[in-house]
């Protein structure tokens, strides 16, 4: 496919996962069964066809031409009949007047209504508001909550990262003229109209790379922790794939620290050693269980555990998540996700800082997991995160920090910074 059938094919892709809550409540109003007993390839071009009707600009004629088409090759003639029938009830209204027919009021269920109309389950919607709660308390009415359902909604910028003393922003924009510096970090440019950075010489060689800004900060925030004594050695504990790695040990390379990148996973930590490949200071990869402790105990001065969780940080990007995850998928995260911060606690020195982060704002996953694995320890304190990042507003009280696409544009990143003091 040429670019321009490639953007097509992705947005259709995408844009319908996006979508695919309200545009099955939509089909369900247009026919004469329940959705359960419509067949999932009939399903799956029917969405199709409803997303390019109600969220794009190709003319109603030729979105429904075309759906039809599809659905009489890969369909057969009967089932392109009923999907024609139905296309053209759906292209009777637009996105507006649909959601307003579809979606309970907002007085009578307030959660079901923006799960209808912005496309999210009710589960993620409740869990999300409840977060939104405890971290902008002063602002997490209706409207607020829209904002950050639309933003999960929206095509996400490709933002760059150029890792220090490898490559520079100035390298990368004189590549790419049309892109724009990151809001926050430093290392940051942003291709607003999309791009293709693979063709970059910088990202070829591992000296920049693809990685959402909120990412960087959470790297940005570690590095610039304080830490009493010496600075020499790093640990990131859950490495793969690797972009904060990269970044860290670009970092620690500036120092003249030495970076040791964990991952569990062997096919991950390949990605790794390829992030990392050609970083100007000393560096490790190796494969090994963060929940176990394959490095001596309180060796380290920085610790990163990025954990793995829910996702539902990352749903502008990963839209489909939305859809795959369960409720009961955040409390089998738990035990891990507290297994990994205990053993990141005991790998840092005394003097030492641990990073806790997360892609979720949920708060089982983020201040919950906190709070359970201090209870009880008398050998650890809460650093401050919010000076860490000047210029970023709207962190929250802190000592950690929530960042939020509508607010940050970025991932929903969750950092909680602590440093040993026994």
């Amino acid at each position: 496919m040429d670019r321009r059938d490639a953007a097509l094919a992705t947005e259709l892709v995408y844009g319908t996962l996006r979508g695919q809550g309200t545009y099955d409540a939509i089909i369900a109003a247009c026919v004469d069964r329940p959705l359960r007993e419509v067949d999932p390839p009939v399903l799956d071009v029917l969405s199709l066809g409803a997303h390019q009707l109600l969220g794009t600009r190709i003319p109603s004629h030729a979105a429904v031409s075309a759906t039809v088409e599809l659905a009489r090759v890969v369909l057969g003639d009967g089932r392109a009949k009923f999907v024609n029938a139905v296309l053209r009830k759906i292209s009777a209204q637009d996105l507006a007047g649909w959601a307003a027919q579809v979606a309970p009021p907002y007085e009578d269920d307030a959660e079901d209504h923006l799960a209808v109309v912005h496309s999210h389950p009710r589960w993620v919607v409740s869990s999300l508001w409840d977060a939104l709660g405890r971290w902008q308390p002063e602002d997490a009415g209706r409207s607020a909550m829209e904002r950050l359902l639309d933003a999960d909604n929206a095509r996400p910028e490709v933002t760059l990262v150029a890792r220090p003393g490898r490559s520079s922003v100035a390298e990368l924009r004189e590549a790419l003229p049309e892109a724009e510096d990151g809001r926050w970090s430093p290392y940051a440019l942003r291709l607003a109209e999309g791009g293709d950075p693979a063709g970059l010489d910088a990202v070829r060689e591992n000296r920049a790379g693809v990685q959402d800004e909120g990412s960087q900060l959470v790297a940005l925030a570690l590095a610039n922790a304080p830490v009493d004594g010496p600075d020499r050695l790093w640990l990131d504990g859950c490495a793969g794939p690797g972009g904060k790695a990269a970044l860290l040990g670009a970092l620690a390379a500036e120092r003249g620290a030495a970076l040791v990148a964990s991952e569990k996973q062997p096919h991950r930590a390949r990605l790794v050693a390829r992030a990392l490949n050609g970083n100007p200071g000393p560096y490790a990869v190796i494969t090994a269980d963060g929940t176990r402790g394959a490095w001596q105990q309180g060796a380290f001065d920085r610790v990163l555990v990025d954990v793995p969780c829910s996702g539902l940080g990352a749903l502008r990007r990963r839209p489909e998540a939305r859809w795959r995850r369960r409720p009961e998928d955040i409390a089998g995260f738990g035990p891990l996700q507290r297994d990994l911060l205990r053993n990141a606690l005991d790998a840092a020195r005394v003097g030492g800082v641990v990073g806790y982060a997360t892609c979720s704002p949920h708060l089982a996953e983020t201040r919950a997991v906190v709070d359970d694995v201090l209870r009880g320890r008398e050998d650890v304190e809460w650093v401050d995160a919010r000076p860490l990042l000047p210029g970023v507003p709207e962190l929250g009280d802190g000592p950690d920090i929530q960042l939020w696409p509508h607010l940050h544009g970025t991932d929903a990143m969750y950092l909680a910074l602590l440093r040993r003091t026994a």
